[in-house]
């Protein structure tokens, strides 16, 4: 296939010509079902198979409280994201939602620290799931898995669009089985269905303290732990954009997907603190493979590391098709080279997939090289990104819609519940989350360097926009 250049990629352009029109379409082909298990599976990784365990050693069994708080404020946000991507469909999503919003500075910050966001997270999942093949294969090292890994899904997403439906459609359905299936035995455990067991009851609810033995403070900290585990959801409204039907497609896959999640993430919480006592979890060790274990499941842990290594084989063929996406429209709206314009005659922008590969490949070395020092800082400065692109995503929601409701209501298919209220509240609970990050030892490090990357970020992006004024004024 032949490379061409985007009709759209001379001059940079404040904003589109028609306010609430969508951007120029890339190649198509993701379809519904695509969408619907992107939504389901973007967000169920490692995190939540690994990482719940150090939010039930903070929460106990309020860990199910802390969830439900989290997952209250995640499906706000997709909400209100949901409206404005029905509305306005683009590949670049609430960057360009920020940028008819706020301005040029709102759209370009979010932008790039959400592609700063998703280069780095790459590392983390190649380097994690690389580990995983090692143990299993250990003549190959660890790097030679790492750029199987990279190189394999670079192909897959310069190929076609439907390549990466394809593999996320799949890779989710295997998580969300096995997430079904755990609910299923754990269930099954509880009420002594299962052969040689006794019925659980609520025991461990009640018992070793109670439901909240570390009190409100403890689903407070367990929120905090839990929150960006949720992140990733956002991709679901940057992939819209290439379906047959954006509109449609993006206000069906938000109303099927935060129910959904939330359903699976607090159902699991659940169980796991219901079939065993809450103080047999620990950080860093995964609670699934202890309740299966409990409940004799044969070989739980070989089958946790299954779905563990396909949930990050999933997440970074996500977040590589996210990172392209993003940067591809901020070099779109003059915000990136527009080299990056360039797209294959299927739709695939396949400079803007290499340069979002090529740091994520810089990512990995410095993860296999400097884990504990130079990545180290690399990952601290985005590990709180997430909540400036989700107060972003709500203030843009905040005033993009009254012009909506103005200018063209008829694009509002998917309204936010109880407007405006709901989005203030929302905003609230992130201003909760960052105060609470402040107080903690642990977390205030990555929040300080996330918010110092932020302000670097919004520096260049004002520097940016006053030297535009300036030139056109001379």
């Amino acid at each position: 296939m032949h490379d061409h250049q985007r009709p759209d990629s001379g001059a940079p352009s404040t904003a589109p010509a028609d306010p609430f029109g969508p951007a120029e379409p890339l190649g198509g082909g993701l379809k519904q079902r695509h969408l619907t298990m992107l939504g389901l599976g973007g967000v169920i990784g490692a995190g939540l198979f690994v990482g719940s365990g150090a939010g039930i050693a903070v929460a106990g069994p309020g860990i199910v409280l802390s969830y439900l708080i989290a997952g209250a404020l995640a499906m706000c946000v997709m909400r209100m994201l949901g409206e404005m991507s029905a509305a306005m469909p683009s590949s670049g999503a609430f960057s360009v939602h920020a940028e008819r919003a706020l301005g040029r500075w709102a759209g370009f910050s979010v932008g790039w620290m959400y592609w700063f966001l998703l280069v780095v997270v790459l590392a983390v999942e190649a380097t994690g799931a690389a580990r995983i093949a090692h143990a299993w294969v250990p003549g190959v090292p660890q790097w030679a898995w790492v750029l199987l890994f990279m190189v394999f899904f670079t192909g897959a997403n310069l190929a076609a669009v439907k390549n990466f439906g394809e593999f996320e459609f799949w890779f989710a359905a295997l998580k969300v089985f096995a997430i079904v299936a755990f609910l299923v035995l754990g269930l099954l455990a509880v009420f002594g269905l299962l052969p040689d067991t006794d019925p659980v009851g609520l025991t461990h609810l009640t018992g070793e303290g109670g439901f909240l033995p570390l009190g409100w403070d403890g689903v407070i900290s367990g929120v905090v732990v839990v929150l960006f585990a949720f992140g990733g959801l956002e991709i679901v409204t940057i992939a819209a954009a290439e379906s047959d039907d954006p509109v449609r497609a993006v206000a069906r896959a938000v109303r099927s997907a935060v129910y959904r999640i939330l359903f699976f993430y607090v159902g699991s919480m659940l169980v796991i603190v219901t079939v065993l006592p809450w103080t047999a979890q620990q950080a860093g060790f995964s609670p699934y493979v202890k309740v299966l274990d409990s409940i004799g499941v044969p070989s739980a842990g070989t089958l946790m590391n299954i779905v563990v290594f396909v949930a990050l084989l999933s997440s970074l063929n996500a977040n590589l098709y996210g990172a392209s996406r993003m940067v591809f429209s901020l070099a779109e709206r003059g915000e990136a080279p527009r080299g990056l314009l360039k797209v294959s005659r299927g739709g695939v922008p396949r400079r803007a997939v290499l340069a979002s590969v090529a740091f994520g490949f810089v990512s990995v070395l410095l993860n296999l090289k400097w884990p504990d020092s130079v990545f180290l800082y690399l990952l601290n400065s985005v590990g709180a990104a997430l909540l400036f692109v989700w107060a972003l995503i709500a203030l843009s929601q905040l005033r993009l819609r009254r012009r909506i409701e103005r200018e063209a209501p008829e694009r509002l298919t998917l309204r936010m519940w109880f407007f405006p209220w709901l989005t203030w509240a929302a905003l609230a609970g992130m201003g909760v989350v960052i105060a609470l990050m402040l107080r903690d030892d642990g977390a205030r490090p990555q929040l300080l360097w996330s918010a110092g990357a932020t302000a670097v970020v919004i520096a260049v992006a004002l520097l940016r926009e006053w030297a535009t004024r300036r030139t056109r004024r001379t």
